[in-house]
């Protein structure tokens, strides 16, 4: 739909039919959905009204196509729960039905007021009645909607050359789709590429990396920029152009590619402790990464460190995560990564002391099977309050000493020699401030960057064609970002091997009769999507509807009203909230 075309459906002249949904109790043990059915069947335009008990089930999406048809409905309303959970099921059901899926309205009777209400029925029902009225409101004045099509590019764009990013250009190449591989370092790799064993399998992570590396040389539909970055994006959904910067020999080479899909796959940082937190800066004070490049160093001999054998080491936990006023989040592989090189140590050396200073364990699934591995090695593990850390300080005879309240003991305070101590540290978000200036990533309050729904749609973001994977979206271990990277060619090959990609209709529209070129709607816009253009002499605003994210934001800026949100405009808003103003009060049975 052109930003020039006038709605053509409206007024009151419609057939719509309305759903209210029992939700198996969920709704109909606060609600008296039989009222809101009751008070919905006369409504201007409704013709049927209906209260399933699952409007969700195979029966009633059936039976909703079936009166679609009979009663050539041209509007569908269904009252249950949030639509991020089954607004794509019944637009589906519209669909299947020939009716425009557009036309269709969900109104969350379920989070929004019976689960809010619990113990307020008759108040509960009121509100209900109001709401499905608004949806109905609504819905009289929807027009039919088409998505927006663009044709793309058969190639996707990997921003980092970690294990994610690798697996995920090979993943691309494998199903035909032109793969460019972007890493910021002079290597490819990332932090699995430094290390030997790895858990479960205990799998080098440095020749796992080798044999990614050498399948990429071997397909010639990868290509390979080493110390380069994503410095500039510019176009529409499945026709990107990525403008890269080449670091080569103290000078910089522009380049640009013209991609369909961006998969970012950028890692983490390890926490850096702060000098003197845990003793971090005493020697003999390391953080887990130090220390497993410290252990896979020496396979096969005693571990030393300083040119001294190694004797005896503390482990303490959660050092960077779980913290109050800092990393609240669980870094979830720190657990198994320092049970697993504790298990090396005692591969090479089974006459070192190992203690293990934990506030709980965290070896999920078959990790904690290396757990039980550990134990049975001869590790010692105590455990800690959260509020009562442990302290770690050089001895007056040398060496380093940890003292604990260890809660397995009738809480004693115990102070262990030890030569050296390794702090485990998690993982933090990397600083890529640019990178998400350049795509609007939109990042979590934990600075890891936010996919649109973790179950979903767990690896896409609100900027269409732009995937993320791996631990640039949150903790995780090397088979979870390896999958999740696959997740992510997956969602590039569903959108690039079409040879277009259809975006939502649902988008802001400038009317240029009204609109009288202020430009504060231009400075409103985070996406960039509204430009300033000549027309019939002037200058007015206009809308790219492929970078348009529908967010509205623009909408209530301009002073002239001259601004809609196809889905949402100004009349339907209004109607809906004119019929929540008149709703009567429900009166309690006597």
């Amino acid at each position: 739909m052109s930003q020039a075309d006038e709605p053509t459906t409206g007024g009151t002249e419609r057939r719509i039919g309305v759903y209210i949904c029992h939700c198996g109790g969920n709704i109909s043990d606060y609600v008296d959905v039989e009222a809101v059915r009751e008070a919905l069947k006369d409504e201007p335009g409704v013709v049927v009204s209906e209260s399933p008990v699952f409007a969700c089930s195979d029966g009633t999406q059936h039976d909703m196509i079936d009166d679609i048809r009979a009663q050539h409905l041209d509007g569908l309303v269904v009252a249950s729960c949030s639509p991020k959970l089954h607004q794509v099921t019944f637009r589906n059901v519209a669909k299947r039905a020939d009716l425009n899926p557009y036309t269709y309205t969900q109104v969350n009777v379920r989070e929004q007021d019976s689960w809010a209400h619990p113990h307020d029925r008759a108040g509960a029902t009121q509100k209900a009645i109001g709401l499905v009225r608004a949806g109905v409101a609504k819905t009289r004045l929807s027009d039919p909607l088409e998505p927006l099509r663009f044709d793309t590019v058969p190639t996707a764009l990997v921003v980092g050359g970690g294990i994610a990013g690798l697996r995920a250009a090979i993943g691309l190449a494998d199903l035909g789709i032109q793969a460019v591989l972007v890493e910021r370092d002079a290597k490819l790799g990332g932090w699995v590429g430094r290390f030997g064993p790895t858990f479960p399998d205990d799998a080098s992570g440095a020749d796992e990396v080798a044999g990614l590396v050498e399948q990429i040389r071997a397909r010639r539909d990868i290509t390979v920029y080493t110390s380069a970055e994503l410095t500039g994006k510019s176009g529409t959904f499945g026709n990107y152009t990525a403008e890269l910067t080449l670091h080569r020999g103290g000078s910089d080479k522009q380049l640009s590619v013209d991609v369909g899909s961006i998969i970012v796959a950028t890692g983490f940082d390890s926490y850096e402790p702060d000098a003197g937190e845990f003793g971090y800066g005493i020697e003999g004070v390391l953080t887990l990464p130090e220390f497993k490049e410290l252990v896979d160093a020496a396979p096969s001999g005693p571990l030393s460190y300083a040119g001294r054998r190694v004797r005896s080491i503390a482990y303490v936990y959660c050092v960077g995560s779980r913290q109050q006023g800092g990393n609240e989040y669980c870094s979830k592989y720190c657990c198994t990564a320092t049970i697993h090189a504790s298990l090396q140590v005692a591969k090479v050396d089974p006459s070192v002391r190992q203690y293990h200073l934990h506030r709980d364990i965290r070896a999920y699934g078959r990790n904690e099977l290396l757990y039980n591995d550990s134990r049975e090695a001869g590790s010692t593990y105590l455990k800690f309050a959260d509020d009562q850390p442990p302290s770690v300080a050089k001895l007056p005879g040398g060496g380093l000493g940890v003292t604990v309240t260890d809660l397995l003991t009738e809480s004693r305070e115990l102070t262990i020699p030890v030569d050296l101590v390794v702090l485990v540290t998690g993982m933090v978000p990397r600083e890529n401030s640019r990178l998400v200036e350049v795509l609007k990533l939109p990042v979590g309050s934990d600075g890891f960057f936010n996919e649109i729904h973790p179950k979903l749609r767990p690896v896409e973001t609100v900027v269409d064609g732009v995937m993320i994977a791996g631990c640039c979206q949150s903790p995780r271990t090397v088979g979870e970002s390896v999958a999740a990277g696959l997740a992510a060619v997956a969602q590039s090959a569903a959108l690039l091997k079409k040879g277009y990609a259809e975006l939502e209709p649902l988008v802001a529209r400038v009317d240029p009769e009204t609109c009288v070129g202020s430009g504060e709607c231009l400075t409103s816009c985070p996406y960039d999507a509204i430009t300033s253009i000549e027309w019939d002499g002037r200058h007015v605003a206009t809308v790219d509807p492929a970078t348009c994210k529908g967010c509205g934001g623009c909408v209530p800026v301009c002073g002239r009203d001259a601004i809609d949100l196809l889905g949402y405009t100004d009349a339907q808003m209004r109607a809906a909230i004119e019929e929540l103003i008149v709703a009567e009060p429900i009166k309690e049975p006597a």
